[in-house]
C-alpha cells in the first residue's frame, strides 16, 4: 500500500529519476511534473499528501507555485519542501514566508530528502497543537493560559514577549521560523517588534532559559527553529 502520494516538481530528468527511485523504493506514491502550470492542474485533478517543489521552472516558477496554493483554502494545508541550489537565501526565505514547511539545497543525500519527507509528512497527521493547550518538551512546561514557564520545576522569569516567542516556537518543534514571521507573530497589543529586534529577543530569552536555551536553534541565512524531540 502506498504510503502517500507525493508531486515531484522539478524541470531536470535527473533529478525527477533520483526521487522518483528512492521514494517510490519507500513505497510512496510519485507524480512528476516538469512545468508550474502542469503541476497546478495536477493538483485540482488530485490533491497530493506532499509537494517537492523546484524554485527554478520555466513559465510558472515555485515561489509562484506556493503563493497559489497556499493562498487557495482547498490547497493550503499540503505541506511543501522547496528543492533549491545552495546559497539561494532570499528564496529560501521568501518560500518560507509563503508557508513552505521546509527547504532541501542540492545537491542533496536521498537520505535525507527521504527523512525530511517522514518528518513533515508525520508532523503533518498531528493534531497542530492549540494555542491554549499546555506544552511539555524537554524538561519544559509552558502555560498559555498562565502565561507561565517552568524549566525542571522552576519558573522562568520571562517578559510578556519573552513567553510569547518562546511559546510561539516551542509550539511547532521543528519547524523553521523566518525573522518576518517571528515579528508576524509577536506584533499586536502595541508591543513594538522589529526583525532586528527579534534576534536582541532570541538572546535574552536563551540567557533566561540557561542550559535549556541550546534548545532554540539558529538556522542561518533563515531563521530559528525549536529543536526536534
Amino acid at each position: 500500500m502506498a504510503r502517500g502520494n507525493i508531486f515531484v516538481i522539478d524541470d531536470e530528468e535527473d533529478i525527477l529519476d533520483l526521487v522518483d527511485y528512492n521514494l517510490a523504493k519507500e513505497g510512496f506514491q510519485i507524480s512528476r511534473f516538469t512545468t508550474g502550470e502542469a503541476a497546478l492542474e495536477g493538483v485540482k485533478r488530485e490533491k497530493p499528501d506532499l509537494v517537492l517543489l523546484d524554485l527554478m521552472l520555466p513559465g510558472v516558477d515555485g515561489l509562484e507555485i506556493c503563493r497559489q496554493l497556499k493562498r487557495n483554502k482547498d490547497y493550503s494545508e499540503i505541506p511543501i519542501i522547496m528543492l533549491t541550489a545552495k546559497g539561494e537565501e532570499s528564496d529560501i526565505v521568501s518560500g518560507l514566508e509563503l508557508g513552505a514547511d521546509d527547504y532541501i539545497t542540492k545537491p542533496f543525500s536521498p537520505k535525507v530528502l527521504l527523512a525530511r519527507v517522514k518528518t513533515i509528512l508525520r508532523r503533518n497527521r498531528k493534531t497542530t497543537q492549540s494555542e491554549t493547550d499546555r506544552i511539555e518538551i524537554y524538561d519544559l512546561i509552558i502555560h498559555p493560559g498562565r502565561h507561565e514557564a517552568l524549566y525542571k520545576g522552576e519558573v522562568l522569569q520571562l517578559t510578556y514577549s519573552e513567553f510569547k516567542l518562546l511559546h510561539f516556537l516551542a509550539r511547532r518543534p521543528g519547524w523553521v521560523f523566518t525573522r518576518y514571521q517571528i515579528v508576524d507573530a509577536l506584533r499586536g497589543d502595541n508591543y513594538p517588534v522589529t526583525e532586528r529586534a527579534v534576534d536582541v529577543q532570541i538572546v535574552g530569552l536563551r540567557k533566561k532559559l540557561g542550559e535549556a536555551g541550546r534548545y532554540i536553534e539558529t538556522v542561518r541565512g533563515v531563521g530559528y527553529r525549536f529543536r526536534e524531540e
